[in-house]
């Protein structure tokens, strides 16, 4: 037991070395006077270094919240729902720029196969979302009010404007009405394709889950270029080898773009990457990489001698962008439910906010 008395004097009976020493143990730039014992100016750089061995104060904290409880709350969406939604609409967009090219360039089964399969997965798209809404007017709801600075607002209004012409001008392709109308129908569905096929991404990094919203940059051109590498197995699979060299160079161009994205993507997530290479999205995101790589190289060397060879191509295509956006979904979901990919880059980029501060 301890011998010592505080009195108004001043501390009687107290045995050397038992004072408690303000920072020992803390690492560089942790203590509030930057010397060993407490003291401005102790000798050391400045933050004091602590020796060897030391150990911190304070543990560091672990990955749990209360009650078991993520520190997000995990988006209520449903895979079938939201990633069928994101694979859709990117195929719709990017077919419609597709078929327009196709127009202009005297291919026309491979113009209307787009336009057609641009209809379809429009409908499909729409009926994924509406779903998950719970009930379809709650997607009127939406339009009822337009605001730039929401995804949600912008892409509710972009399918709203898509709708129409990509119908008019599939169905003036199939009947072979109204062909002025049908034409300036799929220059407009074009001229919208773009940003339909890559909103979705916007979308995705606008939330609070950190593999979508730290993937912000990345995230655009990786929707895009599966976007486009489906559009593309789309139409080898749906035309014939004398129209479809436009499509695979659309096919390689596009597995091109979304390999890179996704890689950059990884290297720059740090721990947050994780979620991208493990697990379920892990497997997917592989399976992905290896339908493209099949896809487009099969498309473009035996593809144009083959109708078989394009279409065993173009299905792996098609293939490869679902299993990228089902990839995509998990990943943000499993990051979001585990805490460990939410404080982890938050102590990073405050750390590197430090550092910038003490050597500016």
């Amino acid at each position: 037991m301890s011998e010592s008395d505080v009195t108004r004097d001043g501390v009687h009976g107290a045995r050397p070395g038992r004072d408690a020493l303000i920072g020992r143990g803390m690492g560089d730039g942790d203590r509030p006077g930057g010397g060993r014992d407490g003291r401005t100016g102790g000798g050391g750089r400045k933050g004091g270094a602590g020796r060897k061995g030391d150990r911190p104060m304070v543990p560091r904290a672990e990955f749990t919240s209360y009650y078991g409880r993520p520190v997000l709350n995990p988006p209520t969406w449903r895979p079938r729902d939201i990633a069928g939604y994101f694979f859709l609409g990117g195929l719709a967009g990017a077919g419609s720029v597709l078929a327009a090219g196709a127009e202009l360039t005297g291919r026309p089964a491979m113009a209307r196969a787009l336009k057609v399969s641009s209809l379809a997965a429009l409908t499909g798209s729409t009926a994924a979302l509406v779903h998950d809404l719970g009930r379809p007017e709650r997607f009127a709801h939406m339009l009822r009010v337009f605001k730039p600075t929401s995804p949600m607002s912008v892409g509710s209004w972009l399918l709203a404007a898509y709708g129409p012409v990509a119908g008019a001008a599939a169905a003036s392709d199939l009947t072979g009405r109204l062909p002025r109308t049908g034409r300036a129908a799929t220059v407009a569905a074009a001229l919208l394709g773009p940003a339909v096929a890559s909103y979705t991404a916007v979308l995705a990094a606008d939330t609070a889950v950190p593999a979508w919203h730290d993937g912000y940059r990345e995230l655009p051109f990786l929707f895009v270029g599966s976007a486009a590498a489906a559009a593309g197995g789309m139409a080898l699979l749906a035309s014939p080898v004398a129209e479809n060299a436009p499509a695979r160079g659309v096919a390689l161009l596009g597995t091109a773009m979304e390999t890179a994205a996704a890689g950059a993507m990884k290297r720059r997530l740090g721990v947050v990457a994780e979620t991208y290479r493990e697990g379920r999205a892990g497997r997917l995101m592989r399976t992905a990489e290896a339908l493209s790589a099949a896809g487009a190289l099969g498309g473009a060397l035996l593809g144009r001698r083959s109708r078989t060879a394009a279409a065993l191509g173009g299905a792996a295509l098609l293939a490869a962008s679902a299993c990228t956006r089902f990839g995509v979904f998990h990943a943000g979901m499993r990051s979001a439910e585990d805490p460990k990919y939410t404080v982890l880059p938050q102590r990073e980029r405050l750390a590197a906010r430090r550092e910038r501060s003490r050597d500016g």
